[in-house]
């Protein structure tokens, strides 16, 4: 399926189902690599133009910080479930259903560090897209995230081809092949296993 066709499908679905008085959250999950944000930056241009506010919320945000996963033993496991503040997580999606303005964290890449309140979004923001690896994840703790959906995306890939995705960017942060390849089967794809083995029900099923 075409990105176009994708956007196309989740807007028409989240057009004729979202209540006007009350914010849509919309979930895009996925295992890492698979394209979800680039699918989330296209169905919010695809609402703003359509004159339907809205925003996205990366999961990413909600990384725990590089000081308490080492003092855990879990940097070289960041970016599993477990790394991740799952009740601040929650806690921000109540205050995206119950409030208007909410401020939200994101994940700095370049300094590999969240940066609390780093986006707000907006009391006429009707949609909120939300994307992330674990957002359907069936395992304590995430499978609770479930009632916040008022649409679900599952984004799949065949996993040679995750593999040759994952290991290609870190290849395009200047690694060495082998030390790209250990990364990626080190710790990426076993998250993306997690995610395509153990996920509950999405509304739509994408393969890309």
């Amino acid at each position: 399926m075409t990105l176009e066709h994708a956007t196309n499908r989740i807007f028409d679905a989240v057009s004729a189902h979202a209540q006007s008085d009350k914010r849509c959250l919309i979930a895009i999950a996925g295992p890492p690599a698979v394209g979800k944000s680039t699918l989330a930056e296209c169905l919010c241009e695809k609402l703003n133009r359509a004159n339907k506010q809205a925003a996205i919320v990366p999961m990413d945000g909600f990384h725990m910080d590089n000081d308490t996963l080492i003092a855990n033993a879990l940097l070289h496991r960041k970016g599993a479930p477990m790394t991740f503040d799952v009740s601040a997580f929650k806690s921000t999606l109540e205050s995206l259903l119950r409030d208007d303005e909410v401020s939200v964290p994101l994940f700095d890449r370049a300094k590999d560090c969240t940066i609390p309140n780093a986006a707000k979004i907006m009391g006429g923001d009707q949609y909120v897209i939300v994307e992330g690896n674990y957002l359907l994840l069936d395992q304590e703790d995430w499978r609770d995230l479930i009632q916040f959906w008022g649409y679900s995306v599952f984004v799949e890939a065949d996993f040679d081809e995750l593999e040759r995705r994952l290991i290609n960017r870190w290849l395009d942060h200047g690694l060495d092949h082998e030390t790209a390849k250990q990364r990626a089967h080190n710790n990426d794809l076993i998250n993306a296993a997690t995610v395509l083995n153990y996920r509950l029900k999405s509304d739509l099923t994408l393969t890309n």
